[in-house]
């Protein structure tokens, strides 16, 4: 009965802490207007970003990564010090996909949300964090050269469970989250790609604010 205590409360916690909206929270407090009456209506650091500034989206993308790394902290304190390895892992990964869960489908704004980028990087720096340098790295260069955060978030998508399988291997879980994760960021981003390919993407520093811009 312990283990299921722990494993409920572990993932109760990544859940409502995945769920803290902190997009909608900046931008009614310190601006004084919903971010989902903004840009693209999603509320994610990119929108955040290109409607009230850098301070504002750094500061939204730092505290939804927190949110994914605290529910994968939690639950590597809750678990249970006899299980293998593997149990550990499955352990960590199911607290990650619950804050992911709580982010994208937040009970606290209409079970809506983001596209879960900042708060999966978040839980990533916990679990692997070998990858999150490799990928954080890949995100500054793609963003560097096309100014595209969508892309940017696509191409780590790709690159996650490739880098499960060289780096994490023997890790079963972990390559099985890369993969999870990598699919699930690809279909929250597939009107983005049909959007780069027609050349129609919005890149920051640019003007052409749609509704239909991208959203971490």
């Amino acid at each position: 009965m312990d283990t299921v205590w722990r494993i409920a409360a572990a993932l109760a916690v990544a859940f409502v802490a995945g769920s803290i909206p902190f997009a909608v929270i900046i931008s009614r407090t310190f601006f004084h207007s919903d971010i989902r009456e903004h840009g693209s209506g999603n509320p994610g650091a990119t929108n955040v970003l290109r409607t009230f500034g850098p301070a504002a989206g750094f500061a939204v993308f730092a505290l939804d990564g927190l949110k994914g790394a605290a529910g994968v902290y939690v639950a590597r304190l809750l678990v249970p010090a006899a299980w293998a390895a593997d149990g550990h892992d499955w352990f960590m990964i199911a607290a990650a996909m619950a804050a992911i869960a709580g982010h994208t489908f937040s009970p606290f704004i209409g079970f809506k949300g983001g596209k879960g980028v900042a708060t999966a990087a978040g839980a990533i720096s916990i679990i692997i964090p070998g990858a999150f340098v490799v990928m954080f790295v890949t995100f500054a260069v793609i963003l560097a050269i096309t100014r595209m955060v969508s892309l940017g978030s696509i191409v780590l998508a790709l690159e996650f469970p490739l880098l499960t399988i060289i780096m994490y291997g023997d890790r079963t879980p972990v390559v099985l989250f890369g993969f999870a994760a990598g699919t699930l960021v690809l279909w929250r981003h597939h009107a983005n790609l049909k959007r780069i390919f027609l050349g129609q993407e919005h890149k920051m520093g640019t003007n052409n604010e749609s509704r239909e811009a991208s959203q971490a």
